[in-house]
């Protein structure tokens, strides 16, 4: 196991901006397969458990986050998210609660995999604006 720096919490501020100096992160890199895990603690603003938090984070999973943020109860292994296109894949058996407003979530991703479908997706994107042949 080696620790590094890194950068990740300068990425969920641009994503989340209001978030700005909430996050610092360190990575620990272990030779696995190409799968990583996040283990995000924050502090929040009221009163909250383990179920709540869960909930929060499956309803966002299967909504306007659906294809990137993930969500499984089942006991997995890294190896189990080797290859998964999603962005992030929350572990819900290891979300904790402490003291009602310290949140523990643990989340899974295949680095490279999960990189290269949101730029498949950025393309796509690309593509649908621009004009079609039969257009021009």
């Amino acid at each position: 196991i080696i620790p590094v720096d890194t950068e990740l919490a300068l990425g969920i501020e641009r994503i989340l901006p209001h978030l700005a100096g909430r996050f610092t992160a360190q990575a620990l890199r272990v030779p696995t397969l190409n799968v990583s895990a996040m283990d995000l603690t924050i502090q929040v603003g009221s009163d909250t458990d383990e179920r709540e938090v869960n909930a929060v984070l499956k309803e966002a999973a299967g909504s306007g986050f659906c294809g990137v943020l993930g969500y499984t109860t089942e006991l997995l292994a890294s190896c189990d998210f080797n290859h998964d296109c999603r962005s992030s894949i929350v572990d819900a058996s290891q979300t904790r609660v402490s003291g009602k407003r310290l949140v523990k979530v643990l989340t899974w991703f295949d680095n490279e995999w999960g990189y290269a479908n949101r730029m498949l997706d950025v393309a796509n994107y690309w593509h649908d604006l621009s004009p079609s042949e039969a257009d021009t």
